[in-house]
Protein backbone atom coordinates (compact mmCIF):
# COMPACT_ATOMS: atom_id res chain seq x y z
CA UNK A 1 0.00 0.00 0.00
CA UNK A 2 0.86 3.51 -0.91
CA UNK A 3 0.29 7.28 -0.12
CA UNK A 4 1.02 9.25 -2.55
CA UNK A 5 1.51 13.53 -1.58
CA UNK A 6 2.44 16.21 -4.16
CA UNK A 7 3.80 13.88 -6.80
CA UNK A 8 5.45 11.26 -4.96
CA UNK A 9 4.80 8.06 -3.31
CA UNK A 10 5.39 7.05 0.17
CA UNK A 11 4.56 3.06 1.15
CA UNK A 12 2.47 2.25 4.08
CA UNK A 13 1.71 -0.98 5.61
CA UNK A 14 -1.41 -1.97 5.84
CA UNK A 15 -3.06 0.20 8.06
CA UNK A 16 -1.76 3.43 6.68
CA UNK A 17 1.32 3.96 9.00
CA UNK A 18 4.43 4.72 6.95
CA UNK A 19 7.18 1.61 6.30
CA UNK A 20 9.89 4.39 6.25
CA UNK A 21 9.62 6.72 9.73
CA UNK A 22 11.96 9.38 7.75
CA UNK A 23 9.99 9.57 4.86
CA UNK A 24 7.37 11.78 7.31
CA UNK A 25 6.87 15.77 6.39
CA UNK A 26 3.88 17.55 7.97
CA UNK A 27 2.62 17.34 4.40
CA UNK A 28 2.99 13.37 4.03
CA UNK A 29 0.90 13.68 7.43
CA UNK A 30 -2.11 16.42 6.50
CA UNK A 31 -2.00 13.88 3.27
CA UNK A 32 -2.86 10.99 5.54
CA UNK A 33 -5.54 12.85 7.72
CA UNK A 34 -7.66 14.20 4.64
CA UNK A 35 -7.23 10.38 3.46
CA UNK A 36 -9.24 10.20 6.80
CA UNK A 37 -11.21 13.02 6.14
CA UNK A 38 -9.81 15.26 9.16
CA UNK A 39 -8.53 18.22 8.69
CA UNK A 40 -5.93 19.15 10.96
CA UNK A 41 -6.06 21.98 13.17
CA UNK A 42 -3.33 24.11 15.09
CA UNK A 43 -4.88 21.78 18.27
CA UNK A 44 -4.03 18.45 16.36
CA UNK A 45 -0.25 19.83 14.82
CA UNK A 46 -0.04 20.07 18.97
CA UNK A 47 -0.67 16.67 19.41
CA UNK A 48 1.69 15.69 16.40
CA UNK A 49 4.54 17.76 17.28
CA UNK A 50 4.55 16.46 21.33
CA UNK A 51 4.01 12.73 20.00
CA UNK A 52 7.29 13.09 17.48
CA UNK A 53 9.06 14.84 20.09
CA UNK A 54 8.11 11.72 22.47
CA UNK A 55 9.18 9.45 20.04
CA UNK A 56 12.52 11.09 19.49
CA UNK A 57 13.26 10.90 23.41
CA UNK A 58 12.11 7.62 23.84
CA UNK A 59 12.18 5.47 20.83
CA UNK A 60 8.52 4.46 21.44
CA UNK A 61 5.15 5.65 20.49
CA UNK A 62 3.32 5.47 23.81
CA UNK A 63 -0.47 4.43 24.27
CA UNK A 64 -3.59 6.51 24.73
CA UNK A 65 -2.92 6.60 28.73
CA UNK A 66 1.04 7.18 28.36
CA UNK A 67 0.11 9.90 26.16
CA UNK A 68 -2.87 11.24 27.67
CA UNK A 69 -0.58 11.55 31.14
CA UNK A 70 2.87 12.93 29.30
CA UNK A 71 0.80 15.50 27.28
CA UNK A 72 -1.19 16.72 30.29
CA UNK A 73 2.27 17.47 32.16
CA UNK A 74 3.70 19.40 28.99
CA UNK A 75 0.68 21.20 27.63
CA UNK A 76 -1.70 21.08 30.22
CA UNK A 77 -4.70 19.36 32.44
CA UNK A 78 -7.08 20.76 30.14
CA UNK A 79 -5.83 19.00 27.37
CA UNK A 80 -4.11 15.99 29.04
CA UNK A 81 -7.22 13.93 29.08
CA UNK A 82 -9.36 11.80 26.93
CA UNK A 83 -12.47 13.48 26.15
CA UNK A 84 -10.17 16.41 24.58
CA UNK A 85 -7.92 13.79 22.87
CA UNK A 86 -10.94 11.66 21.28
CA UNK A 87 -12.54 14.90 19.96
CA UNK A 88 -9.32 15.43 18.28
CA UNK A 89 -8.85 12.03 17.33
CA UNK A 90 -11.99 9.71 17.01
CA UNK A 91 -10.67 6.79 16.30
CA UNK A 92 -8.35 6.55 19.43
CA UNK A 93 -5.90 9.47 20.05
CA UNK A 94 -3.18 7.19 20.38
CA UNK A 95 -3.44 5.47 17.15
CA UNK A 96 -4.57 7.92 14.89
CA UNK A 97 -2.28 10.81 15.86
CA UNK A 98 0.51 8.22 15.21
CA UNK A 99 -0.55 7.35 12.33
CA UNK A 100 -0.71 10.92 10.92
CA UNK A 101 2.86 11.71 13.06
CA UNK A 102 4.59 9.37 10.89
CA UNK A 103 4.79 6.87 13.68
CA UNK A 104 4.81 3.30 13.77
CA UNK A 105 1.65 1.98 15.21
CA UNK A 106 1.46 2.36 19.18
CA UNK A 107 2.11 -0.97 21.42
CA UNK A 108 -1.34 -2.01 22.73
CA UNK A 109 -3.34 -0.36 20.37
CA UNK A 110 -5.75 -3.22 18.53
Amino acid sequence: MSIEVNGKTYETDEEGYLANLNDWTPEVGAAMAAADDCELTDAHWEVINFLREYYEEYQIAPAVRVLTKAIGKKLGKDKGNSKYLYQLFPYGPAKQACKYAGLPKPTGCV
